[in-house]
């Protein structure tokens, strides 16, 4: 399963029932938060979102419309008793921000937060399953976007050509892996005899706060799902420029450049209460559009 669950879908404040920007990205048995806005951990309770799975968290930057819940979030899973370590990765600063309120408030956690400074565009998290790596987006302070990839998935074993080609079970993770079979003879079985593709691996890119940028686009290439700021219709070009944003217009414009499979806009200005205006606006220059619904799982 590889989908993400919103938690936070509004700028700047919370209004007209929705929250600031807080969404979990579930990968099979790994659960990822990125950003974490206020409120976050009342929203992981209210969608059942099992806050001791999350082992990493992902700040964007930070405006508190996108860390403020996040001191919340930790000593509340101290108080819980958890254990095992919690990774963040943020902006350098955020790790003073951190200390000083557990340091004020005298709150000892028990267990390891590492703290991983986002200083330079790479990968954070190689797994053998996933790969995290951070871009840089254009805003008024220091911001990031992250792209969560699957890793290529093992080939399929066709059963009846490796029965009829007689190659021992003991060979099969080797076929999975692309390999070809030599026989004892050194008769060579190729692999695309005897295996099918693996279904392709998809990746998930989430854009921070940006004003309309088009190196967006080369920098989450071909992903399956893009989530990419609206927080302006596009009537409000100018203000969203100023303010460095971006409209329902723009997003569709990132996610053509990218040839990006589906597209997931969020970060709505709190001026707008209805939000079909969005969805209606940005299909029409990219039909694959989806709202992101505060409690809704997008499958990736």
């Amino acid at each position: 399963m590889f989908g993400v669950t919103i938690l936070g879908n509004n700028s700047a404040l919370p209004a007209y029932e929705r929250h600031p920007t807080a969404q979990v990205v579930t990968l099979n048995e790994q659960l990822f938060l990125i950003d974490c806005g206020e409120g976050t951990q009342m929203q992981l309770a209210r969608y059942k979102v099992k806050r001791g799975k999350i082992n990493h968290i992902f700040i964007s930057h930070l405006h508190g419309d996108h860390y403020f819940g996040l001191l919340g979030l930790i000593t509340s899973m101290g108080l819980l008793g958890r254990e095992q370590d919690l990774h963040i990765y943020a902006p350098p600063p955020l790790k003073d921000i951190i200390n000083l309120q557990l340091e004020v408030a005298s709150t000892a956690l028990p267990f390891t937060l590492h703290f991983h400074p986002l200083e330079k565009e790479g990968v954070l998290i190689d797994h053998p399953k996933f790969s995290v790596s951070c871009f840089a987006t254009r805003h008024r302070i220091p911001c990031w976007g992250f792209i969560i990839r699957e890793k290529k998935k093992p080939r399929k074993i066709d059963k009846d050509k490796i029965t009829a080609y007689q190659i021992p079970a003991a060979y099969y993770e080797r076929l999975k892996e692309g390999l070809d079979y030599e026989t004892r003879s050194g008769e060579i079985i190729k692999n695309e005899w005897v295996t099918r593709p693996g279904i392709p691996p998809k990746s998930y890119a989430f854009c921070a706060d940006t004003i309309y940028d088009e190196s967006i686009a080369d920098k989450t290439k071909n992903v399956s799902l893009l989530y990419h700021e609206t927080t302006y219709l596009k009537d409000l070009e100018e203000r969203a420029a100023a303010r460095y944003h971006s409209t329902t217009l723009q997003a569709a414009a990132i996610a053509q450049k990218a040839n990006a499979s589906k597209l997931l806009i969020g970060h709505f200005s709190s001026k707008y209460e209805a939000l079909e205006p969005f969805l209606e606006e940005t299909i029409q220059a990219f039909p694959n559009t989806q709202l992101a619904i505060e409690g809704v799982t997008y499958y990736v």
